[in-house]
């Protein structure tokens, strides 16, 4: 992940995507980019996307440990100017997309479930705070409830725990 700390957009020539959701978000997202980019995809599902002429790295190619390395190394002597990971608020490839944003050296870019996306730079931290806070039920009625449950999770594996203390003693007892 480079250029956080700069308001710098580089030119999108060349792009990694990784399909971390679902396919049409993803053909939605092609459908809509400039036609100049190039974008290559990492991903989990079989077949094409729609609109797609690029190069496409299949996670389950890539098992072991030697053939991951592989896979990070050929990657980054692609030279990507960007990488856009798409975050659906769906667990697939939850790994390798964060794996992926650590270790290729490119501006990160997110692609949400509407196939909208904004940079990953300190210039939208109140965006990206907004979207962590959507993704994590801090927003709207769970602002209140979230904290509250949070708070309350500790004291409620204490009294069962206290619960299950007490049959088992009785049971011994009886």
């Amino acid at each position: 992940m480079r250029y956080f700390f700069r308001r710098y957009t580089p030119h999108l020539r060349r792009a990694l995507l990784v399909e971390s959701g679902s396919r049409f978000v993803l053909e939605k997202f092609l459908a809509s980019r400039d036609a100049s980019m190039k974008p290559d995809i990492v991903t989990c599902y079989a077949g094409t996307p729609k609109g797609f002429a690029g190069d496409i790295f299949r996670v389950q190619d890539y098992t072991t440990p030697e053939t991951r390395s592989a896979l990070i190394r050929e990657l980054q002597k692609n030279r990507y100017d960007v990488i856009g990971i798409l975050c659906t608020d769906e667990p697939i490839m939850t790994k390798w997309k964060w794996l992926l944003a650590a270790r290729i050296p490119a501006k990160l870019f997110i692609i949400n479930e509407n196939a909208d996306w904004f940079w990953i730079d300190y210039s939208h931290v109140n965006l990206m705070w907004h979207f962590l806070s959507f993704r994590a039920g801090m927003s709207g009625a769970g602002a209140v409830t979230t904290p509250l449950r949070l708070l309350l999770f500790p004291f409620t594996v204490l009294y069962l725990a206290c619960f299950a203390a007490q049959i088992h003693l009785r049971r011994k007892l009886t």
